[in-house]
């Protein structure tokens, strides 16, 4: 079974950049500790910092992943396009943030995404990968 993740832009810069903010391990430290925390799954990673890319991914891995996570970074308050992508695709996408967008400035606290995401998960830092793909499992296993 694949997931992917897709990450948005300067989410390449975590574990570097405002660590007070988006934690100080880095995202390609962080993806194997993942991979080994879930065998069976084929994880998938994928960043960009250009909205076209992240659509043409969204579209592109929504054909063959059973399910996507992704963090659109500031494209989530601004990204008509890629709310369009993540309706148009039939793959479930769950919408995780880093930080507690909620806890921040005003225009964090609007999503174009959120209204087609199958769930969303903010303020776990990169534990909110695990957690989608824990509910993602979870919502499988109790639907079948």
């Amino acid at each position: 079974m694949q997931v992917a993740l897709i990450n948005g832009p300067n989410l390449n810069l975590v574990g570097q950049r405002e660590p007070q903010v988006y934690g100080s391990q880095g995202f390609e430290e962080f993806f194997p500790q993942l991979q080994k925390a879930f065998p069976s799954l084929e994880l998938v990673y994928y960043q960009s910092n250009h909205e076209g890319e992240l659509v043409d991914a969204l579209q592109r891995l929504g054909a063959s992943a059973q399910a996507i996570l992704l963090n659109p970074g500031a494209f989530t308050h601004t990204s008509i396009a890629l709310a369009d992508a993540v309706a148009g695709i039939e793959t479930p996408v769950y919408e995780v943030h880093l930080s507690n967008v909620f806890a921040r400035q005003d225009f964090r606290k609007h999503s174009y995404i959120s209204p087609h995401a199958q769930a969303v998960i903010c303020g776990w830092g990169l534990a909110g990968y695990r957690l989608a793909i824990e509910g993602f499992l979870n919502l499988k296993e109790f639907k079948q």
